[in-house]
């Protein structure tokens, strides 16, 4: 892939990523438990860690956060930090699981890792912001809706991977992933 495909490519991913997490921002949560959302620019960021790798995966999951709490009004407050902790530690997860077990676990299972470590990095970083080690009881609740969005990502991501290879040339990284 030439320098400027690649450039041209991060930067779509970003601005998709930034769009998804301000419209999810917006929208009225349907989950009964308050916090819970469905995750979907973490799709964008699973779909950077497969083409890319982890560099630009924590890239387009910094930029995301970045853009989007700027839009969303939330810059370098409370929900910033929460955010961007648990897109980091979600990356770094993600990475990790594919990395050491990418032969027993599919797409879709790093995603529900990631959808996990992303809903405990929050919580644990919401507890020390308002030093309440009490909101870790959340912990267990918020697990509860990681497993389905995790799927539902992984899910959206496998998708997008069985449709877009042949009409736009994408080359996985990991071919493991894509026998599965």
């Amino acid at each position: 892939m030439s320098k400027t495909k690649r450039l041209v490519l991060l930067a779509l991913l970003v601005a998709m990523a930034a769009t998804l997490h301000v419209v999810e921002g917006w929208l009225p949560v349907p989950m009964p438990v308050p916090g819970a959302k469905l995750g979907l620019a973490n799709i964008i960021s699973l779909i950077a860690l497969v083409i890319f790798g982890w560099h630009e995966a924590i890239y387009v999951a910094v930029t995301r956060v970045l853009i989007g709490s700027l839009f969303g009004g939330a810059l370098f407050g409370p929900s910033f930090i929460m955010s961007m902790g648990g897109a980091l530690i979600s990356i770094i997860v993600m990475t990790r699981i594919q990395k050491n077990y990418g032969r027993v676990f599919s797409l879709v299972g790093v995603s529900v890792f990631g959808a996990v470590a992303h809903n405990v990095a929050q919580v644990t970083l919401a507890a020390i912001i308002v030093y309440s080690p009490g909101l870790l009881w959340y912990v267990p609740y918020l697990l509860l809706f990681a497993v389905p969005t995790g799927l539902f990502t992984g899910l959206a991501v496998n998708y997008v991977f069985a449709k877009a290879p042949a009409t736009y040339g994408f080359k996985i990284r990991n071919n493991d992933w894509q026998n599965k």
